[in-house]
């Protein structure tokens, strides 16, 4: 079944996400070029070999997406990248790299530099790779629908305390869940996908060094990439990250990312305290590590001590899970649409009526500071 089967309907309407693909393997832009043509909402417009060429094609001609591999001869991407956006700002840039730990590590940097994500390219390569095409076309189609949107107008007011509604565009109203309880949470859990390395240290660095309570995150990545993250994430935190171990104890103060491949659990140790399990379960939201199996499993044991916060990110993922926390007595927080990459997660959770507060990227830090140390937002 093609991607637009699946996805696509209803899209045609719509003006084509105008995309150029750059990749030194002739074979490897072809699987790119008929993956994306297949689709009635995307036209790649330019097929080039190089990064040289990538700069040329992007001054001359209308492009909104670029489709970017990481090692070229002439000029690479990583070289190209930082070029391609002096020329157009609001170029979205995917990466696709290997999945070896030195393309990961370079896909994560592409983004700190700007780009607006990356896709790994199968070790198997990407003829018969269907999960590649279809996080392909999903991360292209996401970016495209930002770069067409109007410009954004300047934040309104933010209403008074007492209200319960607010309105996000045209899309149905966003409803401010009140929380039952204003206990100190003793986790915080954060689920993000499309944009999350980015708003992961933003966040992470705005935290006060004497928050003591366990962080655990599930971005969706694929195994090496998250190893590296939680590298990523300690530079920028100044705190410990590391991928979780099955059985390791939870300990105060540290980041624990699932890995790509395994949910993240927790259970209680006969010690005390808690232990993280990895499970081997299927994908849930077509995601794994999926942010819904570590939510419920940290709402059934923590209860009214959690804080979940959901950033951006495609599709609905996190949305059962922060319900879940909801009736367990705990707080959510979910990141606002003018500032995610793409206000899918977020939104889903917003616009169910279960969150605490919608807020921007740069004001989440500190109002998990405030909660966690016990205060209202």
């Amino acid at each position: 079944m093609s991607n637009r089967s699946i996805e696509g309907r209803g899209r045609e309407s719509r003006n084509p996400c105008r995309v150029m693909v750059v990749d030194d393997s002739a074979i490897a832009r072809g699987i790119v070029t008929r993956t994306l043509e297949e689709e009635a909402d995307i036209k790649v417009v330019a097929s080039v070999s190089n990064g040289l060429m990538a700069l040329k094609a992007v001054e001359r001609q209308e492009i909104d997406i670029v489709v970017l591999d990481i090692e070229m001869p002439e000029l690479d991407g990583l070289a190209a990248l930082p070029r391609l956006l002096e020329i157009k700002p609001d170029l979205k840039v995917i990466m696709v790299s290997s999945a070896s730990q030195r393309d990961a590590d370079i896909s994560l940097k592409t983004m700190a530099m700007g780009a607006a994500d990356y896709v790994a390219k199968p070790k198997a390569g990407l003829g018969g790779a269907e999960s590649f095409r279809v996080e392909l076309v999903s991360k292209v189609r996401a970016h495209g629908a930002c770069a067409a949107e109007v410009p954004k107008k300047k934040p309104e007011p933010v209403p008074p305390a007492t209200a319960v509604k607010v309105q996000a565009g045209p899309a149905a109203p966003v409803v401010r869940g009140k929380p039952k309880t204003l206990i100190r949470p003793d986790a915080i859990a954060i689920g993000s996908s499309t944009g999350g390395p980015q708003a992961l240290s933003e966040v992470l660095k705005n935290l006060d060094p004497d928050l003591t309570q366990p962080i655990l995150v599930t971005q969706h990545m694929p195994a090496t990439f998250t190893a590296l993250l939680a590298e990523h994430m300690t530079r920028y935190s100044g705190r410990p990250a590391a991928e979780a171990r099955d059985g390791e104890p939870l300990v105060q103060g540290r980041i624990y990312i699932a890995p790509g491949g395994k949910h993240m659990l927790v259970e209680p140790r006969a010690a005390g305290g808690m232990i993280l399990r990895l499970d081997d379960g299927p994908p849930e939201n077509s995601c794994k590590p999926a942010v819904d199996p570590m939510l419920r499993s940290l709402a059934r044991h923590y209860r009214e001590r959690l804080l979940a916060v959901i950033l951006t990110g495609m599709g609905n993922d996190g949305l059962k899970g922060c319900q879940t926390v909801l009736e367990e007595g705990g707080r959510v927080l979910a990141q606002d649409r003018e500032s995610s990459v793409v206000w899918g997660m977020p939104g889903a959770v917003a616009q169910a009526g279960i969150c605490e507060e919608i807020l921007p990227l740069q004001k989440i830090g500190p109002a998990i500071l405030r909660i966690a140390a016990g205060e209202k937002i």
